[in-house]
């Protein structure tokens, strides 16, 4: 043969060599798309050859199994298997496999014999272990996949940890308790942590068992009193049921265990605020604030101690006068410590807002607001609430000139602004007081359209007022009378109020006023503690006048006292729906619609 001849044999042959290994490259391609589209019978004969040369791929073996079962070519996949066992005669797979024949054969009997081998069979090994379980769980087996866990655990001991694991089971098997108890496990051994347990459990542990586990911790904590996985979990377990109080145990214990700056106790605090619970909130801050100038938190402890103080008053309307010397020493203390500070100006306004309206100290209040106006670099808008509340003060004092020049200051500087309608109303309510009401109404025409809807619902209601009365009584008497009352009470003078109210009754022949006149009793009572005198004014008008503009405010008022002063949570969530569903209009509804959920126990969003 030449040299030439022999090169070109050779090459022949290299090309062939390169088109067969190509065939057999495709092979694994090919039958996984036959495998994949269902052609069966195409797919086993490539996956034959495939196990026949390379053995030792499982996924080769696996899929030729499975064409041989979907083509009922029940003798030839048993043949496969039991050759299998013979070389693995400790392949628990193998076992699993002849049970999973039997069930395609209709044989559970057979079948379950076999899986209870393959579990029999099964040896110390993490992966076979997880295999196994995957094999019987995605045939929903549970039962076998725990079974599978429970044994690796033994033969494995500590070198493996399946707790996790068993906790989902039981959770797909619906049963919380088992779940709980093994997600307690693995707390314990650390292989899962308090932030992916608490993930878990707000999802699949229903609110029924949260006292199981929260006893389950106290006493884990009994004997491991510094751990502080459990101690976060069951301040965790308590903010899921909105017990704030307990929470806050925990985490102080917890900030005190870790030495921590008091960020947790801040946040839980914080959101204690948010949902209401003052109580919870000013310990949190107290025991921030008690940590020291020097920390972190201590100035916005010492603000927001002040706030739920001042919400406690305000909008709970439950307090005592020691309440209100408490309240007004921490805020001397907090004005002495920061009153020059800019960003305080707020808790000047509040301060002189206790002083006046709750304290009756009227001379103390002008003069702290006068002070914060003078204060230089003063927030202008800060600055200008200051204002607009100091020139109540003066209204409240008697000096009605001082007032208007006040507001119309604030106007002028803030014509487009918020604060400038919320100084033209003022101004039209003083005008209101004192009998003006022409003018006054058509000032309250024209803030209909306020950017504020509070100042804008507030003007249409008055204005509405105005006319409706004006019209049944053109000379005003009633009218003037009343808003006569509603200024005594804006001056804190309720007995005088009180004696105005019940002369108008006899003024008014077709009663145009009883409503407002049982409202603003109400107002008085309630703000004089005489709670359930309060309560029968408002539910007067709400029997009676459930169509005027009065209802809605004098539900809401109902819903509070119930809410906060009767602390009837129940009859005060029914209040709150009925204000949401019926006036749904209502700038109240809002507020009514939120109150309603919290107490109905629904998660922040």
């Amino acid at each position: 043969m030449s040299i030439r001849s022999s090169k070109l044999t050779s090459f022949w042959v290299f090309c062939f060599s390169l088109l067969i290994n190509g065939l057999f490259a495709q092979d694994p391609r090919l039958a996984l798309q036959y495998f994949q589209s269902g052609e069966y019978e195409k797919a086993a004969g490539l996956y034959k050859s495939l196990v026949q040369s390379q053995p030792n791929i499982d996924i080769y073996y696996n899929n030729y199994l499975e064409c041989l079962m979907s083509m009922k070519q029940f003798d030839e996949a048993e043949s496969l298997i039991k050759k299998e066992i013979a070389k693995k005669p400790k392949d628990c797979i193998q076992y699993y496999q002849l049970g999973n024949l039997a069930m395609r054969q209709n044989e559970p009997e057979k079948a379950e014999k076999h899986f209870l081998e393959a579990i029999n069979k099964l040896q110390p090994e993490v992966i076979i272990a997880y295999k196994l379980a995957n094999l019987f769980g995605n045939q929903n087996r549970y039962d076998l996949s725990i079974q599978v866990y429970e044994k690796a655990q033994k033969l494995m001991g500590e070198q493996a940890d399946f707790n996790s694991l068993l906790a989902d089971l039981y959770r797909k098997k619906n049963e919380p308790k088992k779940m709980l108890q093994y997600y307690m496990k693995a707390l314990k051994n650390g292989s899962i942590d308090v932030n992916q347990l608490g993930n878990q459990l707000i999802v699949y542990l229903p609110k029924e068992l949260y006292p199981e586990l929260q006893a389950e911790l106290y006493s884990e904590l009994e004997k491991k009193p510094d751990q502080s996985s459990y101690i976060e979990l069951l301040a965790w377990s308590f903010i899921q049921n909105k017990d704030y109080m307990n929470a806050m145990r925990q985490t102080k214990s917890l900030d005190r265990l870790l030495n921590e700056n008091g960020a947790s106790v801040y946040q839980l605090a914080y959101n204690a605020m948010l949902e209401s619970d003052y109580r919870t909130a000013i310990d949190g801050f107290s025991y921030l604030k008690a940590k020291g100038q020097a920390e972190t938190y201590y100035l916005e402890a010492s603000r927001h101690i002040l706030i739920c103080r001042r919400k406690q008053i305000v909008e709970k309307n439950n307090y005592n006068h020691q309440d209100l010397l408490a309240l007004e020493s921490d805020y001397e203390q907090f004005k002495n410590e920061y009153g020059s500070a800019r960003l305080v100006g707020d808790l000047w306004i509040e301060y002189a807002e206790l002083e006046a309206k709750y304290l009756n100290k009227l001379s103390k209040a002008i003069d702290l607001l006068e002070q914060y106006i003078n204060l230089p670099n003063v927030d202008p808008q800060t600055k200008a609430r200051a204002k607009l509340d100091l020139g109540d003060y003066y209204l409240i004092a008697g000096e009605r000139w001082e007032a208007t020049l006040l507001y119309s200051q604030v106007d002028k500087d803030f014509l487009e602004d918020q604060l400038g309608e919320d100084a033209r109303f003022r101004n039209a309510r003083l005008s209101y007081y004192a009998g003006d009401f022409t003018w006054a109404q058509e000032q309250f025409d024209i803030l209909k359209r306020a950017t504020s809807r509070l100042i804008s619902n507030d003007a249409i209601d008055l204005s509405v007022f105005i006319l409706d009365n004006l019209a049944k009584d053109t000379l005003g008497e009633a009218l003037r009378m009343y808003s006569q009352a509603e200024l005594k009470v804006f001056q804190n003078l309720h007995d005088d109020a009180l004696l105005l109210l019940d002369s108008i009754r006899s003024l008014t022949v077709e009663n145009t006023l009883e409503d407002d006149v049982w409202y603003l009793q109400g107002k008085i009572f309630n703000k004089l503690k005489e709670t359930d005198k309060a309560i029968e004014r408002f539910e007067r008008v709400v029997e009676k006048y459930k169509d005027d503009i009065r209802a809605d405010n004098s539900l809401f008022e109902l819903a509070k006292i119930y809410d906060y002063q009767k602390e009837d949570k129940e009859k005060a969530k029914q209040l709150y729906e009925k204000l949401f569903m019926e006036f749904s209009g209502s700038i109240l509804a809002v507020e009514a619609r939120k109150r309603f959920r919290q107490l109905r126990g629904d998660q922040a969003q």
